[in-house]
């Protein structure tokens, strides 16, 4: 029989599972409800989404459940790093490294990676992924250090 969860331990899953669901739920609603399309780089960002709602789920049912946990919060991280680089491409910090970028377009249905198609008070939802995303890893990480662990 496993130790079960501390009340840090479960917050943390909680977030693990809520807030990659939540932003992908954000992401998929943009999309279709406001024609808000992806481009490469918005994609990059979704996949690690996935991979942190698979591994929070997965804690809800295998040990080592605290293991799962913090695996999830560093597929939120890579996805908010990801997030990161492309809010640099968006505000032009930085030059991307997609075929995305520029005039150079393959096909008419391309979506710009260098052109923030929305923002809120100046931020670009890369930008906001990144911000949402880099702070849920480290909450979720600094619940799982908590000191209220069970015996």
């Amino acid at each position: 029989m496993t130790n079960p969860l501390s009340r840090s331990d479960k917050l943390a899953q909680q977030f693990a599972l809520a807030i990659p669901a939540l932003l992908l739920a954000g992401a998929y609603i943009s999309q279709y409800g406001f024609g808000l399309f992806p481009c490469e780089m918005c994609w990059w960002q979704r996949w690690p989404h996935f991979a942190a709602v698979g591994l929070a789920f997965i804690s809800t049912l295998a040990p080592p459940k605290r293991m799962w946990i913090a695996l999830a919060a560093g597929a939120v991280l890579t996805s908010g790093l990801i997030g990161a680089f492309h809010a640099g491409v968006e505000y032009g910090w930085w030059q991307g490294i997609t075929d995305c970028v520029g005039n150079d377009y393959r096909s008419f249905e391309m979506v710009r990676c260098d052109v923030a198609p929305w923002s809120l008070f100046g931020i670009s939802l890369a930008g906001w992924n990144a911000l949402l995303s880099i702070g849920s890893a480290v909450t979720i990480w600094t619940l799982l250090a908590a000191k209220d662990r069970k015996a």
